[in-house]
């Protein structure tokens, strides 16, 4: 034990910081034996008034001086009159500032805080504190009370606080009994931890290194963090190695796991092209039902060649134009079979054949609905094909269980889509769940016509579903070739399908839409990028800071989104007294700020300006910080007119948007767009990630980088494994 190890007791004087992320905490305590001392430690929801029994070391800061550096801690909530005085009226309590604060220690005394929490209806005997309100602050300090407990557990096995906040969002006051009876919960996608922490917590709480409950969980967090890398299944070899050594057993134990796994149906295995897969069961559930769905709408014909000839025909008429041939037979396609996929490059004249489509559709009498997987694809699918397009969570109504863990669906095959044809863009970006859902949705005889790129980036999520369908021959498919000669004009175009083709654009013919800037080395490249963004294009061009999109293929390094962030939004959006800010974790959040949603969270509640009102923010949403509240700790984000409101404890679901990474920019074209590229993982540094990279720009590309660094993103064509059973789910009978 550590001798200048010390107990300090005291009561909470006043809180001078506190990291909402992380618990840090500097406070200054009234000791019991009348001194003052300044003390630092983990100390989440810390409030004046709070009384504090400290064991820990004194620390003497070259800045701050004397300090208590505590290690642990015991709470108690404060008794004296002037202390509880302190606490309600600290503003910890929504509902309750000094004044109420005094109304009701004048009222029940050294007896308050038990009448809030046992019979806060009492509170009405206060005038001015309606029953509804009374109630209001009952609710309130009983959540404050669970979830610091909640916190300090967390805060006592080094587990990062965020996740106890999602936790109690979902689970209320029964967090902590939920963690205790499933402590790999933690590790679930909603909630985000590592693996390596909710592992530790257990290790700490006294499981064997190969007990069951541990091995079987690094089954399913393998199956379940490979989902979230592309792959639906995983060899049940591989999986078995992969989880032994995650946490260093054998592949025998780690195999008898995923027996027990499959016997209880968590897992299922399945021969698959010469391989036993095995799949999460909602995984192989979301698999198998697509592959079904997919083939039985493909059986499906409605009408007749000739007569769709007549219908196409009358549809050019009334759009004042002529298909090509590749069109043509994309729409005859659209009129006669019941899916079809329409795919090509820019400037192929995609998005004609699908107005054409919508066209034939709405001669025909039929429901057309619109959607794509994100809130930009469809907003610029409603510009391009004049008719509202909506994002697919909100189609199909999506929200979270916190119960079952997972996504719900409203709309599914109980309550259907009012729709006679579905026509969804983007759909490299859509992942084999996601589809799932939405086959589910659709009422019977529904046609579905899938669009997208099939050279662009596949989904995030699982899955590799657009391609596996276009590469299975079952589902009809057009492949758009010809580039029209207006879009041949951008060099934007004609270098997107140079890259596609293996060669490399010329680089000294630096004019027209498409630019190459070479750096040398990192620094000189974010200068150029910050000069570019703040000055040279809204002044040279007329293009306004917010119409341009920083983009790179990585996170790291200098020339990575996180530094160029930094630099942007001290470029672009620099402090001012006016523009109130939030420091949160390493994230400096500003008024005016260009953020993301970084996480699905279909809790959120959204408003128009008109009175519409609905909920859910998706990963990949980019708004602006439109209000931020000091005093009530929460900020505003205008996500295009729907505004998003976020208590300060949440803002890890949002990061600055300045610059961000080619796979979040999928599904959206900006006016112009700035590349930064330089080194990065050879993962990320591909001729995929380059293309969707420059077809993302719609007027202006200007690549900031090293010929290098592009000549070999080119060359590097290898694609990456996915493990996917879709296309010989579909080519089976």
């Amino acid at each position: 034990m550590d001798e200048n190890r010390v107990e300090l007791a005291g009561s909470v004087a006043a809180v001078i910081y506190q990291n909402e992320e992380n618990g840090y905490t500097v406070l200054r305590l009234d000791t019991d034996d009348g001194g003052t001392a300044t003390v630092v430690g983990c100390l989440p929801f810390a409030v004046p008034g709070e009384q504090l029994l400290l064991e820990g070391t004194w620390t003497n800061h070259q800045t701050h001086g004397m300090q208590f550096k505590a290690e642990s801690a015991e709470r108690l909530m404060p008794s004296t009159i002037n202390d509880i005085y302190l606490y309600l009226s600290s503003g910890t309590i929504k509902g309750v500032g000094p004044a109420t604060a005094k109304l009701i220690v004048e009222r029940f005394g050294s007896d308050s805080l038990r009448i809030m929490d046992e019979e806060p209806e009492r509170l009405e005997e206060i005038k001015g504190i309606t029953r509804k309100r009374a109630r209001e602050i009952g609710e309130e300090f009983r959540r404050q009370t669970s979830m610091r407990r909640l916190m300090e557990f967390f805060a006592q096995y080094n587990i990062k606080i965020e996740y106890a906040l999602r936790l109690y969002k979902s689970y209320g006051a029964d967090a902590q009994s939920a963690v205790m009876n499933n402590l790999y919960i933690l590790a679930d996608e909603y909630f985000g931890a590592e693996f390596a922490e909710a592992d530790s917590l257990a290790l700490s709480l006294g499981f064997e290194s190969d007990c069951p409950e541990r091995v079987e969980a690094a089954a399913t967090f393998e199956l379940s963090h490979n989902a979230n890398n592309g792959h639906t299944f995983i060899p049940r070899n591989k999986l078995a190695a992969v989880a032994a050594q995650l946490i260093g057993v054998s592949d025998e134990t780690a195999a008898s796991a995923i027996d027990r796994l499959i016997d209880c149906g968590e897992i299922v295995c399945e021969s698959l092209g010469g391989v036993e897969a095995c799949y999460l069961s909602r995984l192989y559930y979301a698999e198998t039902y697509v592959a079904d769905k997919l083939r039985a709408m493909a059986a499906e014909t409605f009408l007749e060649e000739t007569s769709a000839e007549r219908l196409i025909s009358d549809a050019e008429a009334d759009m004042g134009i002529t298909l090509a041939e590749g069109q043509r037979e994309a729409v005859r396609a659209a009129a006669v079979c019941g899916v079809m996929t329409l795919t090509g490059g820019p400037g192929t004249g995609k998005t004609t054949t699908v107005r054409a489509i919508l066209k034939l559709f709405d001669k025909m009498g039929l429901t057309t609905v619109l959607a794509a997987p994100t809130g930009r694809a469809a907003k610029r699918m409603s510009e391009l094909c004049g008719k509202e397009a909506s994002t697919i969570h909100r189609l199909l109504e999506t929200g979270y269980d916190a119960d079952l863990s997972a996504l719900v669906f409203k709309r599914d095959n109980s309550d259907p889509l009012d729709a006679h044809a579905v026509i969804l863009d983007e759909c490299s970006m859509i992942d084999i769940v996601l589809m799932q859902a939405l086959l589910t949705a659709l009422p019977p005889h529904c046609r579905l016509v899938l669009v997208g790129d099939a050279d662009q980036l596949p989904s995030v999520g699982p899955g590799n579903m657009f391609s596996d369908v276009i590469r299975s021959g079952v589902i009809p498919t057009v492949r758009l070739r010809q580039v029209f000669r207006q879009a041949a004009e951008s060099r934007i175009v004609r270098n997107a399908h140079m890259i596609n083709e293996g060669e490399i654009p010329d680089f000294k013919e630096n004019k027209g839409d498409f630019f190459f800037m070479r750096r040398r080395d990192g620094e000189s490249a974010v200068d150029t990028i910050i000069e570019l963004c703040a000055s040279r294009l809204p002044k040279n061009m007329g293009i306004e800071p917010g119409q341009i999109q920083v983009l790179s293929p990585t996170r790291l390094y200098g020339t990575g989104t996180t530094n160029l962030n930094k630099r942007l939004q001290q470029a672009l959006n620099p402090p001012h007294e006016d523009k109130p800010e939030k420091q949160f974790g390493d994230k400096l959040y500003r008024l005016g700020d260009r953020v993301m949603q970084v996480r699905n969270n279909y809790d959120i509640m959204w408003h128009k300006p008109g009175g519409e009102t609905g909920t859910g923010i998706f990963n990949g949403d980019v708004g602006h910080i439109c209000e931020l509240d000091e005093k009530n700790q929460l900020l505003i984000v205008d996500f295009d007119d729907r505004r998003a409101m976020y208590t300060f404890d949440m803002l890890g679901e949002l990061e600055p948007a300045y610059a961000m990474t080619v796979h979040k920019s999928q599904g959206s074209e900006y006016r112009a767009v700035v590349l930064s590229l330089m080194k990065g993982a050879s993962s990320l540094m591909s001729r995929a990630v380059l293309y969707t990279a420059v077809t993302r720009a719609r007027e202006l590309l200007i690549i900031v980088g090293d010929t290098e660094v592009v000549e070999g993103m080119v060359a590097n064509n290898k694609p990456q494994k996915r493990y996917s059973g879709l296309r010989l789910r579909l080519i089976s009978q």
